[in-house]
């Protein structure tokens, strides 16, 4: 039997919800259309400076990545911070050749109508030139805050969501990010030193947008709520 599965269930012990404190309607409204507001200037940069950003802003915001809701509270995810030159070059190297397979035809004449909009191709100097990348792994299997190893559940779903509060995060302490996926991404486990159990999702780059930044004009287009969501 394996240790994840001969450990007993850790007892269930309510505590009273700390930190909610339940505010006005008129509050509540406008926090939320002022969230909006500022994640309404949120966009996906590939054009950033050399400029560093302090280690402790990453850290902090890394740490509210760490309090997304996850499957059985495991929290199924590292992140691998890298800051050094020599290690952004080699992950550049790797992803570029991973990359010009990808838009050689391994993509498929379909995704790549779709991304011409995007005026992306398989040269990705940002990842040498963006002070921090954030190369974002699900572990299948991990040790818990107890120290035991178990089986995790929802990973995907999991990564996700701490994802979604990481770019929050960043963008709300005044940086850019871009979410690039080279595929595979295997490449990442070696350079990062990860277990082969851990998969590697996302490789999100930070730092601030370079002076003369732009973004595609397709971008900025977004689906109105009436397209995204249905009130039952």
């Amino acid at each position: 039997m394996s240790q994840a599965l001969a450990v007993a269930p850790a007892p269930y012990r309510p505590v009273p919800l700390p930190g909610f404190r339940e505010r006005p309607v008129s509050e509540m409204r406008a926090g939320a259309e002022a969230f909006l507001a500022a994640m309404r200037t949120r966009r996906t940069v590939r054009d950033f400076a050399a400029r560093p950003v302090p280690r402790d802003i990453i850290e902090t915001c890394l740490q509210v990545a760490g309090l997304a809701p996850s499957g059985a509270n495991h929290q199924p995810w590292h992140f691998a911070v890298i800051g050094s030159p020599a290690i952004k070059r080699r992950i550049r190297v790797a992803a570029e050749e991973e990359e010009r397979a990808f838009y050689a035809g391994k993509a498929g004449a379909e995704w790549l109508a779709a991304l011409a909009p995007l005026g992306t191709d398989s040269d990705k100097p940002f990842l040498e030139t963006a002070p921090w990348l954030i190369a974002i792994f699900g572990e299948r299997r991990s040790r818990s805050a107890d120290g035991v190893l178990r089986k995790n559940y929802y990973v995907p779903e999991s990564v996700a969501i701490a994802t979604g509060f990481l770019i929050a995060a960043l963008h709300h302490a005044g940086l850019a990010t871009l979410t690039h996926t080279p595929a595979p991404m295997g490449f990442l486990n070696e350079i990062c030193g990860r277990p082969e159990g851990d998969k590697p999702y996302i490789l999100l780059v930070t730092g601030y947008p370079a002076a003369d930044a732009t973004v595609p004009e397709h971008a900025l287009a977004k689906k109105p709520l009436a397209e995204i969501a249905t009130f039952l």
